[in-house]
């Protein structure tokens, strides 16, 4: 059965990402994009969902935090390529004003 018409999603596809980790709404429509139209599917979702084994609900449960922060880069390191494509660089872009003085001139 569909749970999300805008997408064709269904019911079965729902429990696949949650047997793959998927654990909230959120997480099911970054895995499937079911939710993330009209919204009228997340509560089906939830219900989907219930309150079955999720890691983090259970570190929430023990009272234990249930993101930790990333460590800090290395002080020395490289910072990565802006565009993630290594050695391509982003091309300049110029802006109207500067193209209408450019051409004035």
């Amino acid at each position: 059965m569909y749970v999300c018409s805008c997408f064709g999603i269904t019911e079965e596809q729902v429990r696949e990402h949650a047997a793959e980790g998927a654990c909230t709404p959120r997480q099911i429509a970054s895995a499937s994009k079911a939710g993330t139209d009209c919204g009228s599917c997340v509560r089906r979702i939830q219900g989907l969902l219930g309150r079955g084994q999720c890691p983090r609900r259970e570190s929430l449960e023990r009272g234990e935090p249930a993101l930790t922060a990333a460590p800090a880069p290395d002080a020395g390191a490289e910072p990565p390529e802006p565009s993630g494509l290594p050695g391509l660089k982003p091309e300049p872009v110029e802006t109207p004003a500067a193209s209408a003085a450019r051409v004035a001139a």
